[in-house]
This record gives structure tokens, sequence and C-alpha cells, in this order.
């Protein structure tokens, strides 16, 4: 190996160190955001995580840093969960999609206000609702859902366990679930056409982001 071309050894494990600092944060930040919600303090994330306060605000120089990174993570592992959707045979990608989507709201419920919040101009919103429309395309085509669903539909499913896991949490943690369960019922092809409700993707995106 050229000398130019080296790198110390002693640089390598500080590198590996600083990423398992990060994600050791991220991971506590998820249970104490849960635990705690929003307001929960970074000196008990810190505590959670086993790193110093000089430590934390190396990686995340603010708590909104924090916050920022901790949706960044959950939207691309909602990505990941949409792109498995995809790879799922016989138009059942929707429906794992939805269950693992929904699983994974109610483990990261302490930062569902800010995920859903988190801009429709972000490339991975955007990324995400494609595949949402491939999975349901897919599973249309194999009969899996009725053919007037759409993606809007889907979203705000999606929303509503939000507001089930936020709203229950405290007393029926697993609430969620049956209510998952109903909506997918509801999706499956059925002899009567829905009533001619849709909720527009331009009204729904007023509602989630306010405007």
């Amino acid at each position: 190996m050229r000398w130019g071309m080296s790198v110390p050894a002693a640089d390598r494990p500080l590198r590996r160190d600083a990423e398992q600092n990060r994600q050791r944060l991220l991971d506590a930040a998820a249970d104490v955001f849960a635990e705690h919600g929003l307001e929960a303090s970074v000196e008990e994330i810190a505590r959670t995580a086993g790193v110093g306060m000089g430590t934390l605000y190396r990686r995340f120089p603010t708590k909104d840093a924090l916050i920022s990174a901790l949706v960044h993570d959950v939207l691309s592992t909602m990505l990941r969960i949409a792109r498995e959707g995809t790879e799922r045979p016989d138009g059942t990608g929707l429906e794992y999609f939805l269950e693992a989507a929904s699983a994974y709201q109610a483990a990261h419920r302490g930062c569902l206000p800010r995920l859903w919040n988190a801009g429709l101009e972000d490339d991975l919103v955007k990324e995400v609702r494609r595949l949402i429309d491939t999975i349901l395309a897919d599973a249309k085509q194999h009969g899996k859902v009725r053919a007037d669903v759409t993606g809007a539909d889907v979203t705000i499913g999606l929303w509503a366990i939000r507001g089930i896991i936020e709203t229950t949490q405290g007393g029926a943690p697993e609430a969620w679930q049956r209510h998952l369960d109903i909506f997918i019922a509801g999706l499956r092809p059925a002899a009567d056409p829905l009533p001619d409700r849709e909720l527009s993707r331009e009204k729904l995106d007023k509602l989630l982001t306010g405007r």
C-alpha cells in the first residue's frame, strides 16, 4: 500500500466508536421519547445511551438536530419496509407494509408528531409514497384489495393508526392492532362499491401540513 493511501490504524476505531455512539444515542432517543414524549431531556437520553453530554453534543449540537436525525432514520426504515413490500409475491406487499409500518410506528411513537410533519417535499417521503402506489397497484392486480382504494386511503389509514397509538399508549398500547385488522379487512374486494367520498391527495396534503 502506498504511503498516501494508508489510513492510520488509530483513526479507524475512533470513527467506528463515533458511529456506534451515534446509533446508541438514536436508539436511546427512540426509547426515551416513546416513554416521555419529545419534551424529554437530552440528559436522560445521554444517560440511557451510556454516554456523556459532550459525546451527545458532538454528534448532535442541538436537541432539534437529534430529533431530525431520528425522524430521518424512521423515514429510512419506512422506505426499507416499503421496498420489501414490492418484493412480496402475489400482491401481498401492501398488507405486509401496513402491518410492518404500523408496528414500527408503535415502537417509535414518541417521534410520530415530527414524523408526520416531516415535509411532503422530503425525498424520502416522496419515495415512500411512490412505493405505496406501486404495492397498491400490485395488490389490485392480484385481486387482494378493492379497485377503488387510493394511495390517499392508505396514507390516511396509517395516519389513523398513528392517532390510535398516541391516544391509547397508556392504557391499551396494543389497541392499534385491532384497528389495523379491521382496516385491512375493509380494503379487501367486496361486491358493493365504496360511497363517492374519496379524499383527494391535495386535501390530505393540506391536512398533513396544516396549510
